[in-house]
């Protein structure tokens, strides 16, 4: 999990993408807070700094979930299409994007449960 979060190639699952908006929300909400509460300038350069970056690793997360579902990452400028993102379930096996990051392991094992080796 949060492997290369500034990275657009490969898929993440529901867990990681909601874990990483809810991680920039926090951000950016206590710097947000930080700066009201001080009123200095070095709080309002952390709010920028922090939107910036959280921005850029928010639409990254996003076109990995996009991925996920089957779609490309320009999806999640759709309005409303955040709740597919949070809501639906990833193509359960490989796409185009890449393999399945919730099945990591062979699914052709199911497959020769029974048969003589």
């Amino acid at each position: 999990m949060f492997k290369d979060i500034f990275s657009i190639r490969g898929r993440i699952r529901r867990t990681e993408f909601v874990l990483s908006c809810l991680i920039y929300a926090a951000a950016l909400f206590g710097s947000v807070f930080l700066a009201a509460l001080t009123n200095l300038i070095f709080f309002y350069i952390i709010v920028i700094t922090t939107w910036f970056a959280g921005t850029v690793f928010r639409i990254t997360q996003g076109v990995k979930r996009c991925h996920d579902v089957g779609n490309s990452g320009w999806f999640q400028f759709i309005p409303f299409y955040f709740f597919v993102m949070i809501f639906a379930d990833g193509d359960r096996r490989d796409n185009r994007y890449g393999p399945n990051p919730k099945y990591k392991e062979d699914h052709n094992s199911i497959n020769q449960i029974g048969r003589e080796k």
